[in-house]
């Protein structure tokens, strides 16, 4: 395991250094590379400064997370006495001074800055390609994770890939078309693909090798519906699985106990936490547990983020993976009762980080969770549907949904016989409805069905429609598929005008 805190602390250090808190502040990183880094120790200090912001409460600990599971169909307010920004987020009602968006903005710059002073290390100092480029690889790697989630959020944003030394030099920066960032994701997720290796010492999954570059590969390109090259990198990963160690996990509990995610063989990438600690700006902090978990000194159900009855109503009670990701019962005192019996929001909380936290303080914060953002069943999910989009169902890509559905069937080690596997035969549109709604229950809570209802145009179906989970009126495709560019920076920097519509 990563020793979390050393990394965050790094990271904390890296962004003092090469960060800007803000793009209308003036970077604190002025000096020249070469007067930073002087051997290959050096530079993976960066990395490490960048992998570790990843870690922290402005992104994958609370702020970040929890937008993309409030923009979802999948997860409501349960407690309406949370601050204001938060309830705007879910209601699409926000403005572009969100309390939200203006935290973790920054940290995600902080993040690419860390990346980029890394990668003009490297280039600065004497070094072979076997030491150096595999360091660059990941720089680069973590810079397009970084703009990857920006781009898909944002829309055009301001595109830096240099190392900040003269603070002139973005002043005036303007936006960048989206078109030309998704290029650069890709020119620098396939560089990482080339350098990085198969697999990490000690089986860390918190750091990228080949098959997390080309996972996300992947994922880019079912993004930009340019399926024959989404299904590509996927049935390369998949091809190539024992050499990177990927597999699903037999149980699928198993994917959400912090006491044992160290490692796990699903995970293409995972943000870990080390419970019980924290570091400077925020470092390792981690409260998604308690934002989602019920909690209460009864307990008595009062988490922020709470799916609605319909979310938990229609989900099959035969298929397992409810029965994990829900808690619809508590104890209290010494007796186990029902979800109408919480005192504050009577529905069904979320069950994956709050069961088994690990270590952590009070009501669940502080856990020592291991958040996948991408695991192994995604890319049998996206090989599925991207062949779904080319072929139809044929008996391929039904395979790799009744990998996905075999694992499912395993109740902690008892066979059920739901989900059935599919049949092929299947005409495109139907088997690529399929995939979505098997996305959709397999990822469930974990930050992707925003991004799904986005690429696939389904926010009016699915927030206005007949049988929407989580009815929002005011949901308006003109505005709601981006966020705002925050307020105050584009007061400072008119160059970053005009804002994205509807704000």
């Amino acid at each position: 395991m990563q020793n979390i805190y050393k990394i965050a602390s790094i990271a904390c250090m890296m962004a003092g250094i090469f960060g800007c808190t803000n793009l209308e502040e003036k970077p604190i990183g002025v000096l020249a590379p070469e007067g930073l880094f002087n051997s290959p120790a050096d530079v993976n200090v960066a990395v490490l400064g960048s992998v570790g912001l990843l870690a922290t409460e402005a992104l994958y600990g609370r702020q970040f997370v929890s937008a993309l599971m409030l923009r979802s169909d999948m997860a409501d307010i349960g407690d309406r006495g949370t601050p204001a920004a938060r309830q705007q987020m879910n209601d699409f009602n926000m403005d572009d001074n969100n309390g939200m968006i203006t935290v973790f903005w920054p940290v995600w710059y902080q993040v690419i800055s860390a990346a980029n002073a890394a990668i003009s290390g490297a280039e600065s100092i004497q070094g072979s390609e076997v030491q150096l480029n595999p360091l660059i690889a990941e720089a680069r790697f973590m810079r397009a994770f970084s703009y990857y989630h920006l781009v898909r959020n944002f829309g055009a944003v301001p595109y830096i890939d240099y190392f900040i030394n003269n603070p002139e030099s973005i002043k005036t920066i303007s936006r960048t078309a989206e078109a030309e960032i998704f290029g650069k994701i890709i020119e620098d997720l396939e560089y990482a693909k080339q350098w990085l290796p198969d697999v990490r010492p000690n089986n860390i999954r918190t750091r990228a090798t080949k098959g997390t570059a080309a996972s996300y590969l992947s994922s880019v390109h079912l993004t930009l519906a340019n399926y024959p090259k989404a299904y590509e990198e996927a049935k390369w990963v998949i091809d190539n699985r024992t050499s990177f160690g990927y597999a699903l996990l037999p149980d699928f509990q198993g994917l959400f106990n912090a006491n044992t995610a160290n490692g796990l063989q699903e995970h293409v990438f995972a943000i870990d936490f080390l419970g019980l600690q924290s570091g400077p700006g925020n470092a390792n902090i981690d409260y998604m547990a308690s934002m989602t978990g019920i909690r209460g000194a009864t307990p008595s159900g009062w988490s922020v983020i709470v799916p609605s009855m319909m979310v938990f109503d229609t989900w099959d009670d035969r298929d397992y993976r409810k029965k994990v990701s829900f808690d619809s019962e508590i104890l209290m005192g010494t007796t186990i009762r029902p979800f109408s019996a919480f005192v504050n929001t009577q529905r069904p909380h979320i069950a994956k980080y709050s069961r088994f936290p690990g270590r952590s303080q009070g009501e669940m914060q502080f856990s020592d969770h291991n958040y996948a953002d991408f695991r192994y069943a995604e890319v049998l999910l996206i090989a599925a549907e991207a062949l779904g989009e080319i072929s139809g169902g044929n008996a391929e890509a039904v395979g790799y949904i009744n990998q996905v559905r075999a694992r499912a069937r395993n109740e902690a080690g008892v066979m059920n016989t739901f989900p059935e596997d599919v049949q092929p035969g299947m005409g495109k549109e139907a088997f690529v409805n399929l995939v979505m709604e098997e996305r959709r229950l397999e990822l469930a809570f974990e930050f992707k069905r925003w991004y799904d209802i986005k690429r696939r145009n389904l926010g009016t179906q699915v927030f206005t429609g007949a049988n929407s989970l989580e009815p929002h009126a005011t949901f308006s495709e003109a505005r709601d598929y981006l966020m705002p560019i925050p307020r105050q920076e584009l007061e400072t920097n008119p160059n970053l005008a005009p804002q994205n519509p509807g704000y």
